[in-house]
């Protein structure tokens, strides 16, 4: 597997930073998480003065062949539709990033549909799918790794052209049912903390898709190395997206981090490189059950909670005016000293 060199942010800098925050023309911490998500900004580019470049938002889609056997509500056809839905700017995501400004491309990890030439569509296609991960590995070593250096050579492509903060989002039916098995696996809490309703299932969906992913976990046994947790139970856009993570890092972006699924991307990421955890934006804090037991385990605190499971990186968009909010502040907020006003006595 390809190897990152994920600098650490710690450092002396961390304490100019809060010097430069608590200076500011308001009572100390009284801008809360945007004060720590201002430092950490700073951390990851190392300067006192960060700026938020060219920002790109990225939809990574992938179908799953564990979604066949009943893992989720929707049929699996639903994938390819809602990349259309994408591509005609119909969706939620498409809504919101327009809304705040943000760039947005979709990316074929491995959908079960030949789009062709699409403008707006991104093709690392690494087949029609993953394999019934119930039955035999989601993929091969291979596919693992290719996916993880079409992640890397993604984020190559768009920090050349001055990119420094990405988001990421997702799309694949059956994809909470691999993050749940991701999370079950790699945190250490029992599978039925980490599976979710996904989509929308009733009580009767939720106990199958409960009993399905027993059925793989049995045939695995216990597994908790992060590449063969991915390779066996992962999705091509989730391990697309742990190459995102680990290569944004590398070259100091900020990675804007979603809901459950990119969670779980997040996860192994974090479990591979602990230093990514420092990169990382937790944007909000999904509906979905099992994604408390990642934001604990990666001990982050998100920037939203709105009830939210939609996915498609809903999330990173909403919360995106606050990430600029907390540079600006940092940036252009006057200090008790430049403006003349008195501090605490």
């Amino acid at each position: 597997m390809r190897t990152f060199n994920i600098p650490s942010t710690a450092g002396a800098l961390a304490q100019q930073l809060q010097h430069k925050i608590d200076g500011k023309t308001k009572p100390l911490g009284a801008l809360g998480q945007l004060e720590v998500l201002a430092q950490q900004i700073g951390l990851i580019q190392q300067t006192e003065s960060p700026k938020l470049s060219a920002p790109q938002m990225l939809v990574f889609a992938g179908d799953h062949g564990a979604a066949k056997a009943g893992v989720s509500a929707y049929p699996q056809d639903v994938t390819w539709q809602m990349v259309e839905n994408f591509l005609a700017g119909g969706a939620a995501i498409n809504v919101f990033t327009r809304t705040y400004g943000l760039p947005l491309a979709v990316v074929d990890c491995g959908v079960a549909h030949e789009f062709g030439e699409r403008t707006g569509l991104i093709n690392y296609k690494l087949g029609a799918g993953t394999e019934n991960y119930i039955e035999t590995p989601a993929m091969t070593a291979a596919q693992c790794e290719q996916a993880i250096k079409n992640g890397a050579a993604l984020v190559t492509r768009y920090a050349e052209a001055g990119c420094n903060v990405i988001g990421l989002g997702e799309m694949g039916i059956g994809n909470t049912a691999s993050a749940s098995l991701l999370t079950h696996c790699l945190s250490g809490e029992s599978l039925d903390v980490c599976v979710g309703r996904g989509t929308g299932l009733d009580d009767a969906g939720l106990n199958r898709k409960q009993l399905l992913l027993a059925q793989a976990l049995e045939r695995t046994g216990k597994i908790t190395d992060p590449a063969q947790v991915l390779q066996e139970f992962g999705g091509f856009e989730i391990a697309t997206m742990v190459g995102v993570i680990l290569a944004a890092a590398e070259r100091r972006m900020v990675v804007l981090i979603d809901g459950f699924v990119v969670g779980a991307a997040a996860l192994v990421a974090c479990k591979l490189y602990p230093a990514a955890r420092d990169y990382c934006v937790y944007c909000h804090r999904s509906a979905e059950a099992g994604h408390r037991v990642q934001l604990a385990a990666m001990n982050a605190k998100p920037l939203l909670d709105l009830g939210m499971r939609l996915g498609e990186g809903t999330g990173v968009a909403l919360a995106w005016p606050l990430v600029q909010g907390a540079v600006a502040f940092l940036n252009d907020m006057a200090s008790f000293a430049s403006a003349g006003v008195s501090e605490k006595a």
